[in-house]
């Protein structure tokens, strides 16, 4: 069973996430996480095979910050896939910089929040 933790900024939303991948069939074992302050830690312990975080416009879900926390969860986890979901019709500019991220090779993919969340899975699965 591979972990995947994840970190968004709407509760219901993390955990509709984390319901769909549970139920997918794929053998992911996701694990929320509430506060970007408690990424790393948890990380640490989890030892996850991904980590998805939310992007958006403003502290702290900045992709600058994300991008602090993914540095320090490389640092401990060098396999941990880093997945970046930006929400492309709401945050533009957002969008523009995860996807550059994408390209520089720094995260393993990123996700469009307008996906259907059984899409959303199968990527996970399919890092």
């Amino acid at each position: 069973m591979r972990r995947i933790a994840i970190n968004m900024q709407n509760v219901l939303f993390c955990n509709a996430i984390a319901d769909t991948i549970r139920g997918s069939g794929n053998e992911l074992e996701p694990y929320p996480i509430d506060s970007p302050d408690d990424v790393v830690g948890e990380c640490k312990w989890i030892a996850p095979y991904a980590l998805l975080m939310e992007v958006t416009g403003y502290t702290p879900w900045l992709l600058a910050e994300r991008m602090k926390i993914r540095n320090a969860v490389k640092e401990m986890n060098p396999e941990c896939k880093i997945v970046l979901i930006v929400d492309e019709n709401v945050e533009k500019d957002a969008a523009k910089q995860v996807k550059q991220a994408k390209k520089d090779g720094l995260i393993d993919q990123f996700i469009y929040g307008s996906i259907s969340a059984t899409y959303l899975a199968d990527i996970v699965d399919s890092l």
